[in-house]
């Protein structure tokens, strides 16, 4: 069987959360032998690296604004990430997809993925409750682990379901970027509200 239906799947998902994407390749590869993970991801150092960052993610997603400054730091690591992983996976398969191909596939499919996810988030955080933030992190969570778990055994049906997924998270993306634009909007006129008084104390004290 090809290996595109895991490798659009884990790429889909290392755009939400890489290190878990990582982390659980890892230990279904060196815990129950799954034949599809490349020995790199079972090795200890990697596992151990790939927990504890997924643990700092686990706590700052959760955090409202601080996920959005979390999701632009790895604007480039979820996507470089995805682009590894894909290649390990295509050649560790032997498949005919060459690694760079898959590379270049898991890239682009973890870049969408996770600017669909920031896109989201900050749509999120215009909410003045931090309930639905812990929600959608839930969530998110929740989906990558099922996923990246399905897509193992079964990897056509977690492919198809990745993509209804990131087709939904586009949509939604699409409805909220006018709600997006009006919160950092209000947001720039509240700082320059509040640098206008700093402004008039300066000139004062100059005068």
């Amino acid at each position: 069987m090809s290996v595109v239906p895991l490798i659009f799947t884990s790429s889909w998902a290392s755009g939400i959360n890489a290190y878990a994407v990582v982390l659980l390749l890892g230990l279904f590869g060196r815990f129950d032998g799954v034949s599809s993970v490349p020995p790199g991801l079972e090795r200890t150092d990697v596992l151990v690296a790939a927990a504890l960052l997924c643990l700092c993610e686990v706590v700052a997603d959760k955090i409202p604004y601080v996920d959005s400054a979390w999701d632009a730091v790895h604007t480039v690591i979820r996507p470089v990430a995805g682009a590894v992983v894909a290649a390990l996976l295509a050649g560790h398969a032997h498949d005919s997809l060459a690694s760079l191909a898959a590379a270049a596939m898991g890239g682009t499919t973890a870049l969408v993925s996770h600017l669909v996810k920031s896109g989201i988030r900050m749509g999120v955080n215009t909410s003045p409750e931090p309930f639905s933030n812990i929600l959608v992190s839930l969530f998110e969570e929740f989906s990558v682990a099922g996923l990246v778990t399905l897509a193992l055994f079964h990897p056509v049906p977690a492919a198809i379901i990745a993509g209804v997924l990131l087709l939904v998270g586009i949509l939604i993306v699409g409805f909220t970027f006018s709600r997006i634009r009006r919160f950092w909007r209000r947001r720039r006129e509240r700082r320059s509200q509040r640098a206008l008084p700093l402004q008039d104390a300066g000139v004062r004290r100059g005068g």
